[in-house]
């Protein structure tokens, strides 16, 4: 996928901005989860902005996303008021879940078990 230089200019102004955004309002809207913004993606007509939030903290990842959504418009205006000297418009936003930290743990998780197994049974073949 390719990316001109202004999507990702706009796309890192708007990442930039909206983790101060969420640091100023977020506390209200999803209360103690820690949430930060790991990517935003810019559709090439900059009408639309995916961001990628890491949630922690949190049971239900994606309840924590979707009272984002629900508080969309507000945040927007926030964001708003935040970039608009440094783009010539405000694209939609919308919020998804970054699942790459978990995917990580996940496999280094299994990585781990499989050289514990290993290892065992290096040890089973020294022993006989």
């Amino acid at each position: 996928m390719m990316h001109s230089k202004r999507q990702k200019q706009t796309a890192e102004v708007i990442r930039r901005h909206f983790g101060q955004v969420l640091l100023q309002e977020g506390s209200y809207i999803y209360g103690d989860a820690f949430v930060t913004v790991t990517k935003v993606y810019v559709t090439p007509d900059i009408s639309l902005a995916k961001i990628y939030l890491s949630v922690y903290n949190a049971n239900n990842k994606q309840a924590i996303v979707d009272k984002v959504n629900e508080h969309a418009s507000q945040l927007k205006k926030n964001l708003a008021h935040r970039i608009r000297k440094h783009v010539r418009r405000i694209p939609e936003i919308d919020f998804y879940i970054d699942e790459t930290l978990d995917e990580i743990y996940r496999v280094n998780k299994l990585l781990e078990i499989t050289r514990k197994k290993d290892e065992e049974v290096r040890n089973q073949n020294e022993d006989s």
